[in-house]
């Protein structure tokens, strides 16, 4: 089902597809064009899997794991458990985290084999519309051609033009920060986005004194204003300090460690760090394409694509982080299978409504749809149904009943608009909101869902319960 269509897949025969990036869009868009019939070739520059496997989502999530061990250990007295810690084994930490990434890495190389994708390692450009000249690693070249191409590059961190920042041995990005040789003493993070967040969330489990620095009003800009909100306290509770509204001004140095100058609502302050995450976004990599050779029209490196994912050259298709639009893997993914089947013979467009985030933070965050903020913005006459998860039993259990969960709801035929959650296991859970907006949902019909006990989903149904002013586990008002 796409666009609520069933659709029926012709296989397509003596078509060669080549992908460039190896990452959750491009090993998925090489599988998915080989599933159809196409003789695939993938081009990768250096391991497959991409950023999100490799040095982003998943290296992330095991810091975080670990980290939210720490953090049951600390209260595992309240549950009557007596846990003698004897710290951590940072070596270890590292160790299972490149032991999770390998695993991963070997079962996107099995599966291209399987559906028999040619891998090429090496750095691809295009010398033509449909032509690219491919650099190997023992510095011959290549040059392939192929009838489609889907282009799917991807993206690096992005470093701000701080004075001081580039070239600082004590600056790291998000890539570094996930092999330091020790938690550092203290980290000052530049920015409040989600790998700012996460990674201040990880660090700040592991006794490192962290402050986070965002420029914007609010943290998460993307997120719900008030659960965003609720998340701050919670992390400035546990000894983080975040200052927003403020600037970095610049980063220079004092003794052994980084010194910070920040500018706070007009009034300058310095902050000393041993080390300097700068997490303020990431950039389409996209340089050593050489997109004008093909024609391919781009903003400053950011392929311009319709809907079908084609772009201004027609058989070249483009995915992911190098639209630098939405930045997320399983966008990447989503768009990835969508632009293999319509390179392929299938017209489908691509719609993102059905896009959660996800920020894996302790406790996790997320969301879909639309906020509060964006329904405003937008003149929506809407409703809020909001369950406070201290009234639910397996939350209580988990860790206390922090947070909430918020259903957004059009007044006029009662749908689902958004979902958002703040608390234990968030990420796992918003899919049944993300289901509910693509199903163009009614409150009525997530009530009439029964959902297993004790769970934390039954707060799902309560915050649509709640919506309509007839929860059963908090008092109406």
């Amino acid at each position: 089902m796409k666009n609520g269509v069933t659709r029926l897949f012709i296989m397509a025969k003596n078509i060669s597809l080549i992908v460039i990036g190896g990452g959750p869009g491009g090993y998925v868009a090489a599988i998915r064009g080989a599933q159809l019939g196409a003789d695939v070739t993938l081009i990768e520059k250096n391991r497959l899997g991409g950023t999100c496997l490799n040095v982003g989502c998943i290296p992330t999530k095991a810091l975080l794991h670990a980290a939210e061990i720490m953090e049951e250990m600390n209260h595992a007295a309240e549950y009557g458990i007596k846990v003698k810690s004897e710290g951590y084994d940072w070596k270890q930490v590292l160790a299972k985290k490149g032991a999770v990434v390998n695993q991963l890495v070997g079962g996107v190389t099995g599966l291209l084999k399987a559906n028999k994708v040619k891998v090429m390692e090496g750095e691809a450009s295009f010398t033509g519309a449909k032509t690219l000249s491919v650099k190997k690693k023992d510095g011959k070249t290549e040059t392939i051609t192929g009838d489609k191409i889907i282009i799917a590059a991807g993206s690096v961190p992005a470093i701000p033009p701080i004075p001081g920042v580039e070239g600082n041995p004590a600056c790291i990005d998000s890539t570094a920060a996930l092999s330091l040789e020790n938690p550092p003493e203290s980290l000052l993070v530049i920015g409040g986005g989600v790998i700012g967040m996460e990674l201040a969330t990880a660090y700040n489990a592991f006794g490192t004194k962290v402050t986070i620095v965002e420029a914007l009003p609010k943290l998460l800009p993307m997120m719900d204003g008030e659960l965003t909100a609720m998340l701050r306290g919670l992390m400035e509770k546990k000894g983080i300090e975040i200052l927003t509204e403020a600037k970095v001004l610049s980063v220079g140095k004092s003794g052994d460690k980084a010194e910070v100058q920040v500018d706070l609502k007009g009034t300058k302050k310095a902050f000393l760090a041993e080390k300097v995450l700068v997490a303020v976004g990431r950039r389409t990599d996209t340089g050593a394409l050489q997109l004008d050779k093909a024609g391919i029209r781009h903003d400053r490196g950011k392929i311009q694509v319709n809907e079908l994912m084609e772009t201004s050259v027609k058989d070249v298709y483009a995915i992911g982080d190098c639209l630098g639009q939405i930045m997320l893997a399983h966008i990447a993914s989503a768009q990835g299978e969508l632009a293999a089947e319509n390179a392929l013979g299938h017209k489908a467009g691509f719609d993102s409504k059905t896009n959660p985030s996800c920020v894996y933070t302790v406790p996790e965050f997320a969301g879909v749809g639309l906020t509060e903020e964006s329904a405003k913005e937008k003149g929506i006459d809407y409703g809020v149904g909001n369950f406070p998860l201290f009234a639910n039993g397996k939350a209580l259990i988990a860790n206390g009943g922090v947070g909430a969960i918020k259903i957004l709801y059009g007044k006029k035929f009662n749908e689902i608009l958004g979902v958002h959650i703040l608390g234990p296991r968030a990420t796992d859970m918003i899919g049944e909101g993300a289901l509910a907006i693509g199903l163009e949902a009614t409150l009525e019909e997530v009530i009439n869902t029964i959902h297993a006990h004790p769970t934390v989903t039954e707060a799902v149904r309560e915050a649509a319960l709640a919506a309509e002013k007839r929860a059963i586990h908090i008092p109406n008002k």
